[in-house]
């Protein structure tokens, strides 16, 4: 590329690097703007997939207040049933309503909205039963049946709901994890893009501007020592230095020539212009020839003269474009400092997004191992509900023995009975032969009477104790139904505390790989710090390349300060010596 002014080629390279700058820091906003919003959708998605999980461990709830009012109790059990009930009722309601109340999907959206019918239905039932309960068990147990049909519906209805909220949250998860590589990619390529950018302008900036100015120091130092023959270097050039190098240039054939006319005439004009030549040799520029030269000495006079007044512009054309240097130098430090502190500004931003989402991924590690322990007290659960079953079966079976041996003492009974009987019928025969016998069986008959009071007694024992056993068995029966139940319900409750062990399972597995993604952002973003560090790094580099720059141009500077282009006011200089006063030279 060609250029025709270093002062506009630094504004465009200094507009370069804030542009490239610029991009860096909006695209990692936006990215972190992007997974913020992805974290926020996973938010809401764990918040409804646990609002739900809460309205299915009501609705079971529901059913177990249900049996609890079936199960009896007094009156006191039948009024906190009713209060657990009525509790339950209000959580699952709510529970539900706040399932209908989200409308971000419309699978979840359909599946929500079928719940309140069967929910109602349900609750209707299930409130039916608890309040017959009390006053007509057999009735309450009578509409059990189609309790349990809308206990089925409901469990549908929500399997079905569960089921869409389930795979809304995998969906959240899967694009949050593609976001993630997005982000990770478009990061590496802006890094790389702004490397590239700030590594071609160090580069640029070395071979277009320093590299040439020390070769044109070098030069002027050379022409400084007396060396004419030297080559001017970069004078095609279009912009300031090849200005400074054509000036250069030009001053160096107009040594030539004067050092050339000086030799040619040195014998002839020794003593009219050899103050001035020995003058302008320790780089006075400001003296002329005022003696009254004639001849072809007056067009030497004339030449001399106006070679003084050139070598006075070039200088001063030198000593301009000096300045026009050292000023788009400035420029180009200025630029790469003001660059500098926005890249620190930048990395600054970066190291905090940086520690926002340590913070995110803490705080999701922290919710695994919540689950974890979750987990494990499920399983404690499921673990106590497995005892409590085989304490239910030896309970059912200890009964069965009870009601068994029952019936072989309700046997001993009956025998027992047959015996009093007969022993009151023999009394009552033997009664009859001491009445035979007269007042010799006296004693006898009243041994007789005796006897069959006892008979009779023994009877009456038998049958209360008969009563009593028939209505323990009555009780056994009633007990071992009541345990058969129990039993039942327990068995209900392992397989619900297994389906909360599997969701809550999927939870973990799920926070785990969001937490993954997350640390896998956090790598991306540590990267792209360190990126930002190194184009900070570069950026002080050009800094001090542009400060060096500016020293060479003060040299430069200092080296044509050297030289004086003005006479100071009043001062004239001649070029006769004394012993030539007054002396027209032909």
């Amino acid at each position: 590329m060609k250029i025709t002014s270093l002062n506009k080629a630094t504004t465009q390279a200094a507009a370069v690097l804030i542009g490239i700058t610029a991009l860096s820091g909006s695209t990692g906003l936006f990215i972190v703007a992007k997974e913020n919003g992805a974290i926020a959708e996973q938010a809401t998605a764990a918040t409804l997939l646990q609002n739900h999980m809460e309205a299915d461990m009501m609705h079971d709830a529901v059913r177990a207040d249900v049996l609890g009012a079936l199960l009896g109790g007094g009156d006191a059990a039948r009024q906190e049933t009713l209060k657990d009930l009525k509790e339950h009722l209000g959580t699952l309601s709510a529970a539900i309503d706040k399932d209908a109340a989200f409308t971000g999907v419309d699978s979840i959206v359909a599946a929500t909205s079928k719940l309140k019918a069967p929910m109602d239905a349900y609750a209707a039932a299930a409130q039916k039963i608890v309040e017959a309960a009390g006053s007509d068990p057999v009735a309450a147990r009578a509409q059990m049946p189609a309790f349990m049909e809308q206990f089925r519906a409901l469990e549908k209805s929500m399997g079905v709901a569960s089921d869409a909220i389930d795979t809304h949250a995998h969906q959240i998860a899967a694009s949050s994890a593609a976001l993630g590589t997005v982000a990770m990619i478009i990061l590496s390529i802006t890094l790389l893009a702004g490397m590239g950018a700030a590594f071609l302008l160090a580069q640029a900036a070395r071979r277009l501007l320093v590299r040439p100015l020390l070769d044109l120091a070098d030069t002027m130092r050379a022409l400084d020592g007396g060396d004419l023959s030297v080559r001017v270097p970069h004078a095609d050039r279009e912009d300031e230095l090849g200005g400074m190098a054509q000036a250069i240039d030009a001053f160096r054939d107009k040594l030539k020539a004067a050092e050339a006319a000086k030799e040619a005439q040195t014998r002839l004009i020794v003593d009219t212009i050899g103050t001035s030549l020995d003058a302008m040799a320790r780089g006075d520029l400001s003296v002329e020839i005022e003696a009254d030269l004639t001849g072809p000495f007056a067009a030497l006079k004339r030449s001399f003269n106006d070679a003084a007044q050139g070598l006075r512009t070039l200088i001063g054309n030198v000593v301009t474009g000096t300045e026009n240097i050292r000023t788009g130098a400035s420029e180009i430090a200025s630029a790469s400092e003001d660059l500098a502190r926005r890249t620190e500004s930048n990395a600054a931003s970066l190291e905090e997004t940086s520690a926002a989402i340590h913070a995110i991924d803490h705080r999701l590690k922290s919710i695994a191992l919540s689950a974890n322990e979750t987990l494990s007290r499920a399983d404690g659960a499921i673990a106590v509900v497995g005892n409590g079953r085989a304490i239910a079966d030896e309970a059912v079976q200890a009964m069965t023995r009870v009601s068994e041996s029952a019936k072989g003492i309700d046997g001993v009974i009956e025998g027992l009975d047959k015996i009093a009987f007969q022993t009151r019928v023999l009394a009552m025969n033997a009664a009859v032969e001491a009445g035979r016998a007269g007042e010799a069986g006296r004693g006898f008959a009243v041994v007789a009477d005796l006897v069959s009071a006892l008979a009779m007694r023994a009877e009456e024992e038998a049958g209360r104790a008969r009563d009593q056993l028939t209505a323990t068995q009555t009780d056994i029966v009633a007990a071992v139904d009541a345990v058969q139940k129990v039993d039942g319900a327990l068995a209900d409750i392992s397989g619900d505390v297994g389906q909360v062990h599997a969701l809550i399972g999927t939870m973990a597995e799920d926070n785990n790989a969001q937490s993954h993604a997350i640390g896998q952002v956090s790598d991306a973003v540590g990267d792209m710090d360190r990126g930002t560090q190194q184009n900070a790094a570069m950026v002080e580099e050009t800094s001090a390349a542009a400060r060096n720059l500016t020293r060479e141009v003060d040299t430069l500077a200092d080296s044509a300060a050297s030289f004086t282009i003005a006479a100071p006011q009043g001062h004239r200089s001649t070029g006769q010596r004394p012993a030539m006063n007054g002396t027209t030279v032909h």
